[in-house]
């Protein structure tokens, strides 16, 4: 797959679920993930933060029912049961990654007890 198909699919996410995914975090999907399952990036604390394709963020967001939890974060990856997340609500979407314990999601606020992990895709696990 290449990366004008793989930008298409993005399209048609943002539009199933109303959203919309940053700059980097695109970019970072076209041209280094394509259409391998994840990338795997060895996080801060030599944690394995697993970062999914198209078709893996799309499931695991229905799968954990991250916008009826979070409506305005995207699950982009995990480390076992802690989720790595962007903000996608549109006019507002950032490529700052921040992480939470998935069993928390909806009972804590994102902002405040969430930790930032990164500026961007490019630098998790720097």
């Amino acid at each position: 797959m290449n990366k004008e198909e793989v930008l298409e699919r993005l399209d048609f996410i943002e539009k199933e679920i109303d959203i919309k995914l940053p700059h980097c975090y695109r970019k970072f999907l076209s041209e280094e993930i394509q259409d391998k399952p994840y990338i795997e990036i060895t996080g801060k604390e030599q944690e394995n933060i697993y970062v999914y394709n198209f078709d893996y963020i799309l499931e695991r967001n229905k799968t954990y029912t991250i916008q009826q939890a979070e409506k305005n974060y995207f699950l982009i990856g995990q480390d076992g049961e802690l989720g790595y997340f962007i903000y996608v609500e549109k006019g507002q979407e950032s490529d700052v990654i921040y992480s939470l314990d998935l069993g928390a999601l909806g009972s804590v606020d994102m902002d405040e007890d969430g930790d930032k992990e990164a500026d961007n895709i490019y630098k998790l696990g720097m």
